[in-house]
């Protein structure tokens, strides 16, 4: 009886991680669709990648559902990127202009699929025993994610965030402070994703 359960639960899960997958992908469509800028300025937004790296991640969850420690290890930090672009996105962005981005777009980019990758990870995580040290090993590509951005716009003229934009009063002293802030909070979400994880596993 309990066995036929927890594979009730376990197709569930796995077809609610589809669902959101497949909403994710309708709005990253849409969201390119709309878009008046170039391919390479669209994907160079840390939201569309830390969205499309979920959405890999739901699409395998639901087809294959990995249990392997590297599998934990990659789906913590897709929740931990998707997590930093809901609260960034809250914290500095929500009363940004979005262009011709449709509400329900922008919703399910920064709101939906963050509250469901960390829903998912809280709920069926499957964690082992990683360090906090490993968790930190996230951060690699948000700060990758930036130095790129940096570069990348000194070229093209372009910047994806505002805060990443070194022409704004301040120049780069004032991206360097925003970098620092943002370094902080970004590692204590990576040992809270950590924590949540191994609790809950």
């Amino acid at each position: 009886m309990l066995r036929t359960v927890s594979s009730l639960v376990r197709g569930a899960v796995r077809a609610a991680r589809l669902a959101f997958a497949g909403f994710g992908i309708a709005a990253v469509v849409t969201a390119v669709t709309a878009s008046t800028g170039s391919l390479g300025n669209f994907f160079s937004y840390f939201t569309i990648e830390s969205n499309l790296v979920a959405i890999v991640v739901l699409l395998v969850g639901g087809f294959v559902d990995p249990r392997s420690p590297h599998w934990a290890y990659l789906r913590g930090a897709a929740t931990l990127y998707i997590v930093i672009t809901g609260i960034v996105y809250a914290a500095l962005l929500s009363n940004q202009d979005v262009g011709p981005l449709a509400p329900w777009v922008n919703s399910a980019l920064h709101q939906v699929l963050p509250l469901a990758m960390l829903a998912d990870w809280a709920c069926f995580p499957p964690w082992s025993r990683a360090s906090a040290r490993a968790a930190l090993g996230w951060l690699v590509y948000p700060l990758a994610y930036f130095a790129y951005s940096l570069i990348r716009g000194a070229l093209v003229h372009w910047y994806p965030y505002p805060f990443l934009d070194p022409r704004h009063p301040g120049g780069y002293g004032r991206v360097a402070v925003y970098a620092v802030v943002l370094a902080a909070v970004m590692a204590l979400l990576a040992i809270a994703v950590n924590a949540i994880g191994r609790w809950r596993g």
